[in-house]
């Protein structure tokens, strides 16, 4: 009875879960009570076993899933003959219905949906724990996180309050989950509402039998999941095809999604889950396959052969195996310790190694296998599954991370029980994670879909320590790391090719190159952060020991190998992969490492890593066979061992406050290490001294790489650090010669002007001697790691950035290094960045150019920065392009001539230096060496002589190394020092001590030197003066020894090492010196001796003199002044050129010695007579004519060049600019002064003048677009929004289009068709705007142009099939030719003022001239070549737009619709020039109109066409107008549709068809008199619609004013008299019979007083005075008077000629006085309200409306958008399309009528169009202005091209975001939404955006 009852409760199901047959659904429910009731009962094991019974039936693996292959005789049983899929009934069917099931039995007969309502009501979680997928939208705020990777869902982040905080949106890559509520990741400040409260202790207690059935049925169900998952994996006989595992995937999507759906019931459910996930019993019970059911069986033994297969086995197997004792097999992963497990493993492959082998491409070298790896075998190979969670894990992986089994297992986490037992399971499973990742095939999606997962464990402090601790995290990862790279090993080529036994990656195996490491590595990254983790590493010798074994096989890969003779076949992209891999995998963990050494107490740890890392680098040395000579022309750039060991020395002195010489090692080691960073530095001068240009590009990419901003900080920075710190070490002379050595430039450092090298050709001797001398500088004086503070550094980094251009915020947080690792306090956006941007740079807003280019705002230096901290060390140790040096150069000089500093070229600035930190003092005895001040002397020397390759910048550098000696010398200057014992050295004999201050003085007067026999220097006797015996006895004390740096390396090595090792035996060193003996082939080198007698003092003088063109131009300023040695002012920055830093030096050098000051006095005195020889004298005179004459040919070169841009900027104004016309050149047309025949035209193509002739006629360059702006014309001012909420809506019924549409349809509705189509104009939408640059040309030589175009294979951005062109002149876009019509261009001689005829002639002879049409069809009777372009012309104009837009007819094709479409384009054309023109003519002026305007010329074109079309002169309104009928009864009676009453048609349209219709040139007297008719009528329908407003009272009063008026003169012009005569007519009628129609909505509560009623006639007819205004200027030339608002009316009336003589007189002005009447006012009225009476007979619910005719519009404006681009984006983003009801992928919406679109959606397209296309065409007749939702920028379609606008939001630094990639807020800005409207009103998009591009309607 209980089951029946319980029956009737479930009796309804959840319409979700409506099972197939009711019966059974009864069923279902009341089983389902029975079993709860049963197992509720507290002897339930009856109860248990039914269900189990009758789980067994319905979720049986009996029925496998059907897979492909259709193997297996059950499956295909039960798929029925294998037709496999779920959609055939087979397993499909049945899995449903297990489902069914289910749901059934969890609810316990209840309903399925009441259950998850109950369940969620006990969910107690505070986590949000929302999980998504890629692309997903996120959070991140710097402020509230504590980890780098804390993420949020928009929900949580609106909901808390992230005001002022540094967050950032951003599209997930990978997927992740919303830690909204999580302590652990961030602050809780943070929070969100939701997600503040709720603590547990609120939430009641779950009843025990909610969850009961939960508790039996869902083991069986995730077990039946396993089963299916066995059961659907082949192990692979090769690899197992994708599509099977999808496809079984695809089978499971239900089973997975109902599981995930259960995560989402909340807490309670979430403990359940947990409890049977991680039962170990359970697992055992069902899924051991020890029962009897031989399905289970198969399924287990499946299990295990699939672990087998992943080189995994079971640990039972390995002992039978005998492998591994198992002492270790009670923890499924125990380590023993590195030391015992060394020994195990002998060559350890797994499967996966061999498959890669065969499959290795061609050309690949052989990989190497380490056969004694320091390897755990339990880590890499033994996994045993205890649980459904470990195994469910298992099949993810196997399956390669399928996204909804990702998500699930994520959905779990926000319950802590399971959160530990999944993270365990997930390190237990990490080295099967890399082993799969390795074969994959999607390795990219499966990396994002494992760090979607790991990223979620690992960034929780607490359990990653936990983790570490218990489960070996650190080994285990570090261990799969080694294994993962092991796999990809080649001998390394450097240094001794042959008997190397150094092993490196290979960079180009897939591995390296797909960056497949990357997951691996970022877990470990991720690890490292946490302080109690990195802890324990830096603690652990073995792994470090380990850790830097794996760093090892980065030192030295990517081998380059100078190429010396031909180029390289194929340049290997390789060296991507290998900078990533040493930036990811070796820097990033060191930067992790280095964060948590930040103070004294863990000293320690980098006493740990120095001395592991130096013993990995001694090991590499023996293994690489290194002595002391690098192997030539080879470089590689990657030696992640030195730059550990350099950046943990630096980490040490400069935090915590370690001694540096105890960390270092001896003198040999040091000499060692030095060798492969410089090395690299001598490189990079080879490289950008193009001698590598053999082996391709690449080697410049890599060159540029090492000091790019991402990779500088963790490659060149520590080299160069580590290179000082050795220099301050070892001896300065043998590091200074090894510089020199290195660099290649030891030859060319003699006194001789000839010199030979055998190692570099000349040709690049002077770039590297450059780039010797510029490393030295940076070495010296670069104080990165030698004392500076971090916020220096910064600093120093931005003003280096800034000046060499100005940059915009992103780009300077990009170029500026900070440590990658984020917790490293340099986090970009955080306050010190603020504040130090804001105190060296001003902030220069973005800039609109009207040319179109947009700005996007900048940071530029402020005039301080450029006065004192402008670095070019900085920048040069900076730049990736050498180019930015110059630029940066190039904008100090601008500064110093813009603030009067420094006229001339400037030198870089010599700088002073931030003190160095005390440890590395030794640095600056390099200064203070003899080797250097040999090389200095020398250098001076050859620069005062001229001799070949040396620059000016050789000499500037020399000057700034001897500057930096006066600089920092030491404190006492010792008178002489000996030479201390030992052999006497020969650079002994040129300096006798080695301080720079009394070396400067020592005078040097002769010296040996070895040249070629050819040298000049050989011929030479020795000097005469001397005898041969005082010669020999003066050699030691003045001549100087052959100096050889070389030589000198040499010895200072052999004294080092033999001082190292006691025992001199050792020493038995390779001879390799030979190389360096020049080889036979070359001259002889003999010995030479010169007289030189100089000293560095005297020689720096000279160079003065030389510098400064002038004998003596060098005087001691202390002479006149005393004060200057006493109180010396040397400002520590110095501008000032080369003359001005000799002076510098030679201040410095006379305020350190007293001696000094007095040789350079003496010096000076000496000098004065012209002593040097004639020699140089002429020298010197020829390089300063050289010099003087370069000057002049720069100067005159500027000069023409600016005279050049000059013209050029003039041009491109007349050309380009849309607003000032005033200017323009451009244009010849003859202007009317000149009284003129004919116009003359140029051809801008074959350049000839003449007239237009019907032979040869000419045409006006023209673009012909369809245009729809005018319909968006609204008649209310309130500025329509962007929607940005579902209640607002944009309604399109109140455009100009939509009233004019409804107008003529109504029209149609009542009368003949023919009429109804004059009545009004078309092309409000859709009409055809015409535009020209001005420039004409022949149409035969267009034609001629238009072939040329057609041949040319040069893409070009527009089709020339369809008659597209850019103009030859301009450049202007441009797709059509007008042709100019014979004649002068303006009819100068019709213009007579006013002739005498009186009106009534003048409207006869209108009448006559439009009877005459029928006779001359066309003005020209024969087929001419110009009548033959007009008509292609017009053929233009119509296909234009589309043929929706021109075909208003009821009959399709009848004449009327041309006719109508005809004069519409020139209503549409002046209609346009008014609103460009701002809506009214006050500004007067020729304005837009003058030279570019084609009117004049498309009125020819369109009235030649008109007259083809005669008027049935019974129909002809002008008749209608002008004379009375007679019998107006009758007429109206014979037809069945009338003609449109007069009072309805549109007036302006009248007057264009009255003048087109007319023969032209039309006579000025004819137009008046149209006008004045005209007038007349317009004036009548202003007092219709009036009467009509009027109230009824109103109307009375009105109407007996009138009539009293009546019979005063001038009746006929006074608009009382007139009003009331309307309202008596119309009254005749049932026109006011309605009573008051409220629709009209016109009924103003405002009474009409008299003032109000001219004001409104006056608003009435001013539309039709502005356009006739216009017309009358077109046609017949005059300027248009300007003139205030208010007069408007009156302005325009007198210059049409309506106000005869208007003169300001005492009675007010009325409109009325504009009237002249051509039949008397009191006959016509009744006349044209008959009609409308008339009409009113039949329909009288119409005449009201039609008599209100709109004549207010407002300008056409876009949509208004919101302040902040997050409103948008957040409504726009996930909004449905309502066409396809999908979320579109790229959303996109019309900023013109706010429509919502998916751009390229494949969805929404209609016969190959797609949406924004096909909008495109809708809304704009072929223009779109679509904001792109997810991108923040603007697209424009412009018919068949498409461009990118650029975006009208900007972030608070004034750049745009494209594609959102910031995520920063943005704002609206205002400026650019100005332009973008402004383009799209007066249709100049095609004229200034220039990157347009066909979109082939598939946006």
């Amino acid at each position: 009875m209980a089951a029946a009852a319980a029956a009737a409760v479930g009796g309804q199901p959840s319409p979700q879960s409506e099972p197939p047959q009711p019966e059974l659904g009864r069923d279902k429910a009341a089983t389902a009570a029975h079993l709860k009731e049963a197992l509720s009962r507290p002897d339930n094991r009856a109860g248990a076993e039914e269900l189990q019974a009758l789980l067994e039936r319905v979720l049986s693996a009996e029925r496998p899933l059907a897979r492909a292959e259709g193997g297996g005789e059950e499956a295909a049983a039960a798929t029925g003959g294998g037709s496999g899929g779920a959609s055939g009934g087979g397993p499909g069917a049945a899995e449903e219905e297990a489902l069914e099931w289910c749901k059934c039995l969890l609810a316990g007969g209840g309903g399925y949906e009441e259950f998850c309502a109950a369940v969620r009501a006990y969910d107690p979680a505070a986590l949000c724990g929302l999980v998504w997928t890629a692309n997903f939208v996120a959070y991140r705020c710097r402020t509230c996180g504590i980890s780098p990777c804390m993420s949020l869902c928009a929900e949580c982040f609106h909901q808390g309050d992230h005001t002022g905080h540094d967050f950032n949106m951003f599209r997930s890559q990978a997927g992740g989950a919303c830690d909204c509520g999580d302590s652990n990741v961030m602050r809780e400040s943070g929070f969100c509402k939701r997600h503040q409260i709720k603590s547990s202790s609120n939430i009641p207690c779950v009843p025990k039998d909610l969850l009961m059935m939960s508790e039996f049925v869902l083991p069986r169900f995730i077990f039946c999941l396993i089963q299916y998952l066995r059961e659907g994996y082949n192990e692979p006989v090769d690899v197992p095809s994708e599509k099977d595992l999808h496809k079984v995937l695809q089978l499971l999507g239900p089973q997975i999604s109902f599981l995930e759906d259960l995560t989402k019931m909340g807490g309670a459910m979430r403990s359940v889950l947990t409890q049977v996930l991680t039962n170990q019993q359970n697992y055992k019970d069902l899924s051991s396959g020890l029962g009897e059911n031989a399905c289970a069986k198969k399924s287990h033994e499946k299990y295990l052969i699939a672990l087998k297969g992943s080189g995994l086995a079971f640990p039972e197997d390995k002992l039978t195996c005998g492998m591994q004792d198992q002492a270790a097999g009670t923890s499924s992963l125990a380590v023993s310790g590195f030391a015992g497990a060394t020994g195990t493993s002998g060559q350890v492959d797994s499967s996966d190694e061999e498959d890669q082998d065969g499959s290795q491409g061609v050309g690949k070298r052989k990989r190497v296998k380490l056969s004694s790896s320091v390897k755990d075998q339990s880590i890499m190979d033994v996994l045993k599954h205890k649980s459904f969670l470990e195994e469910l894990l298992f099949w993810t992986i196997k399956y390669e991370f399928p996204q909804k089994m990702v998500t699930f297992l994520l959905n779990m986490l926000p319950d802590q029980d399971y959160k530990i037992a999944f993270t365990k399971t997930f390190v237990q499973h990490y080295a099967f994670i890399m082993k799969t990742l390795k074969k994959s095939h999607e390795s990219d999606t499966m990396s994002n879909r494992i760090v979607h997962i790991s990223v979620q464990l690992f960034s929780n402090e607490e359990l990653a320590r936990q983790v570490t601790e218990e489960c070996q995290l650190l080994d285990i990862m570090v261990t799969v790391l080694l294994y993962m790279m092991e796999s990809c090993l080649i001998k390394s080529e450097l240094q001794d090719e042959e008997n190397s036994l150094h092993v490196v990656v290979n960079c180009g195996e897939a591995l390296l190159k797909n960056n497949t490491y990357w997951p691996l590595v970022s877990d470990f990254i991720n690890i490292l952060s946490h302080q109690s983790v990195a802890k324990k590493f830096l603690e652990d010798h073995g792994l470090l020991v380990t850790w830097m074994n794996f760093v090892s096989f980065f030192q030295g890969m990517n081998l380059n190998k100078r190429e010396l003779n031909e180029h390289v076949e194929f340049e290997s992209q390789t060296y991507y992969a290998a900078f990533a891999a040493e930036l990811e995998a070796c820097a990033q963990p060191m930067w992790g490492l280095l964060s948590h050494c930040k103070i004294r107490e863990t000293q320690e740890y980098t006493r740990n890593v120095v001395r592991y890392c130096l013993e990995a680098l001694q090991d590499w040395f023996d293994a690489i066979n290194f002595v002391d000579e690098p192997a030539p022309n080879q470089v590689t750039f990657h030696l992640p061992l030195h730059r550990y060991y350099a950046m943990f020395l630096s980490k040490a002195v400069k935090c915590q406050e370690l001694d540096l010489d105890s960390i270092l090692p001896d003198q040999e080691m040091l000499m060692k290490l030095m060798i492969h960073p410089l090395q690299i530095q001598a490189s990079l001068s080879e490289i950008h001294s193009n001698m590598w240009v053999r082996n391709g590009l690449q080697i410049k990419g890599q060159a540029m790489t090492y000091v790019q901003s991402h990779f500088c900080n963790s490659m060149i920075d520590p080299d160069i650090y580590l290179l000082q710190v050795c220099a301050s070490r070892l001896d300065p002379d043998y590091f200074i010669s090894s510089v020199f050595e290195r660099f290649k430039v030891v030859d060319l450092l003699t006194m001789a002007s000839q010199h030979q090298n055998t190692i570099l050709d000349s040709e690049h001797e002077r770039s590297m001697l450059e780039g010797a001398l510029t490393f030295l500088v940076i070495l010296l004086s670069l104080r990165l790691h030698l004392g500076m503070t971090d916020d220096e550094i910064l600093r120093a980094e931005m003003v280096a950035q800034l000046c060499m251009n100005d940059r915009t915020h992103s780009s300077l947080l990009d170029l500026i290094p900070e440590n990658p690792n984020p917790k490293s306090g340099i986090i970009p956006g955080s306050y010190s960045f603020e504040s130090v941007l804001s105190a060296v740079a001003d902030f220069k807003a973005p800039v609109f150019e009207p040319g179109g280019s947009m700005q996007q705002g900048m940071y530029t230096p402020k005039a301080e920065v450029w006065d004192r901290e402008f670095d070019p060390v900085m920048v040069i140790l900076r730049t990736v392009y050498r180019r930015d040096v110059q630029s940066a150069m190039d904008r100090y000089t601008a500064f110093l001539k813009q603030s009067g500093k420094f006229p001339g070229n400037p030198w870089p600035p010599y700088k002073k230096r931030t003190p160095l930190h005390p440890s590395y003092k030794g640095l600056m005895r390099l200064l203070h060496c003899k080797t250097l001040h040999i090389v200095l002397f020398t250098l001076l020397y050859k620069i005062l002589m001229d001799h070949q390759n040396l620059s000016e910048h050789v000499l500037c550098m020399v000057l700034y190394l001897i500057e930096l000696g006066l600089e920092n010398s030491p404190e006492e200057e010792p008178d002489e020092e000996e030479p201390v014992g030992g052999q006497e050295r020969c650079h002994d004999s040129w300096f006798p001590g080695s301080n720079l201050v009394s070396n400067m003085r020592h005078f040097i007067n002769y010296v040996r030197v070895r040249v070629p026999e050819t040298a000049p220097e050989v011929k030479r006797e020795p000097p005469a003066s001397t005898s041969s015996d005082s010669f020999a006895s003066t050699q030691n004390s003045g001549t100087a020894q052959v100096f050889s740096l070389v030589a000198e390396r040499r010895k200072k090595f052999q004294e080092i090492i033999n001082r190292n090792s006691g025992e001199a035996n050792q020493v038995v060193r390779p001879k390799t010196s030979n190389k360096w003996s020049a080889p036979g082939s070359t001259p002889q080198l003999t010995t030479a001796i010169l007289e030189i007698k100089e000293s560095i003092l005297s020689l720096l003088i000279k160079l003065h003199h030389k510098l400064s063109g002038k004998q003596n131009s060098y005087y001691p300023p202390w002479l006149d002044d005393l004060e200057i040695l006493i109180q010396p002012e040397i400002p520590k920055y110095c501008h000032g050129d080369g003359m001005t830093a000799v002076e510098r030096i030679l201040l410095k050098a006379a305020l350190q010695s007293r001696l000094n000051k007095r040789i350079i006095e003496e010096i000076c005195k000496k000098v004065t007579p012209p002593v040097p020889p004639k020699k140089t004298s002429s020298a010197e005179k020829k390089t300063l004519d050289k010099e003087e004459r370069r000057q002049k040919a720069r100067e005159r070169q500027q000069k023409l060049l600016a005279e050049f841009a000059s013209r050029q900027k003039s041009f491109m104004e007349t050309a380009m600019d849309v607003d000032s016309p005033e200017t323009d050149i451009a244009m010849e047309i003859v202007t009317p002064e000149q009284q003129v025949s004919e116009a003359v035209y140029d051809c801008v193509i074959c350049g000839q003048s003449g007239p237009s002739s019907e032979e040869r006629p000419t045409g006006l360059v023209v673009l012909l677009q369809a245009s729809s702006v005018l319909g968006q014309c609204r008649n209310s001012t309130e500025p329509k929004k962007l929607p940005t909420t579902e209640e607002e809506q944009i309604y399109p019924w109140d455009t100009c289009a939509a009233v004019h549409d409804v107008r003529l349809s109504l029209l149609q509705r009542f009368f003949k068709d023919s009429s109804c189509l004059q009545a009004v104009s078309i092309g409000w939408e859709g009409g055809v705007y015409v535009q020209t640059c001005g420039h004409t040309l022949h149409i035969d030589c267009h034609k001629s142009y238009m072939e040329s175009l057609r041949n040319d294979q040069v893409l070009q951005g527009f089709s020339v099939e369809k008659g597209e062109f850019t103009c030859p002149l301009c450049r202007q876009f441009a797709n059509s030719v007008l042709p100019c019509y014979p004649g002068n261009n303006v009819e100068n001689s019709l213009w007579q003022c006013h002739s005498n005829k009186s009106m009534q002639e003048l409207i006869k002879e209108v009448e006559e001239l439009q009877e005459q049409l029928g006779i001359f069809p066309v003005s020209i009777s024969s087929e001419t070549n110009l009548s033959k372009e007009m008509e292609s012309v017009m053929k233009d104009i119509k296909s234009t737009t589309q043929r929706k837009y021109t075909d208003y007819s009821k009959t399709p094709g009848s004449p009327d619709n041309d006719f109508l479409f005809m004069y519409s384009v020139a209503r549409t054309n002046l209609e346009l020039e008014l609103i460009h023109r701002g809506g009214n003519l006050c500004s007067g002026g020729a304005s837009t109109a003058g030279k570019r305007s084609c009117l004049n010329q498309l009125f020819h074109v369109l009235a030649m066409h008109m007259r083809l079309y005669s008027i049935d002169s019974a129909y002809n309104p002008w008749k209608k107008l002008t004379q009375l009928m007679q019998d107006i009864n009758s007429q109206l009676c014979n037809e069945e549709q009338p003609e449109v009453p007069v009072l309805y048609r549109d007036v302006s349209s009248l007057l264009l068809i009255q003048i087109l219709t007319m023969p032209q040139p039309l006579h000025k007297e004819h137009f008046t008199c149209i006008v004045k008719v005209l007038f007349t009528l317009l004036y009548t329908q202003a007092l219709a619609a009036l009467s009509v407003k009027c109230s009824e009272e109103e109307r009375l009063a009105w109407k007996d004013l009138g009539t009293l008026k009546k019979n005063t003169c001038n009746a006929e012009k006074s608009w009382e008299v007139l009003l009331s005569l309307v309202i008596n007519e119309l009254s005749k009628g049932k026109l006011y019979l309605e009573g008051e129609t409220e629709e009209l909505g016109m009924v103003n509560p405002i009474a009409w007083s008299p003032d109000n009623i001219e004001r409104y006639l006056q608003q009435f007819c001013l539309p039709f005075l502005r356009i006739t205004s216009l017309l009358q200027h077109h046609l017949f030339g005059g300027d248009l008077p300007s003139c205030q608002e208010e007069e408007e009316f009156t302005v325009l009336a007198s210059c049409l000629g309506l106000l005869p003589s208007f003169s300001q007189t005492a009675h007010p002005f009325t409109s009325a006085a504009c009237l002249d009447w051509s039949v008397p006012a009191f006959d016509i009225i009744p006349q044209w309200c008959f009609e409308v009476t008339s009409f009113s007979e039949r329909h009288a619910e119409q005449v009201k409306v039609l008599l209100i005719q709109e004549s207010k519009w407002d300008l056409p404006h876009l949509l208004q958008l919101p302040e902040n681009y997050n409103t948008i984006f957040q409504y726009y983003h996930r909004k449905t399309c309502s066409v396809c009801t999908k979320v579109p992928k790229d959303p996109a919406v019309c900023l013109v009528c706010g429509t919502f679109v998916c751009l390229k959606g494949l969805c929404c397209k209609q016969q190959s169009y797609c949406e924004c296309v096909l909008h495109s065409q809708n809304c704009g007749a072929g223009t779109g202005i679509f904001l792109l939702i997810n991108a923040s920028v603007i697209i424009i379609i412009r018919g068949h091209r498409f461009c990118l606008w650029g975006s009208v939001y900007l972030d608070a630094h004034g750049e745009e975001d494209r594609d959102l990639r910031r995520g920063k807020p943005l704002y609206i800005c205002k400026e650019r939404y100005k332009v973008l409207e402004q383009q799209w009103v007066s249709h100049t998009f095609d004229h200034i955006n220039k990157r347009w591009g066909p979109h082939y309607n598939g946006l």
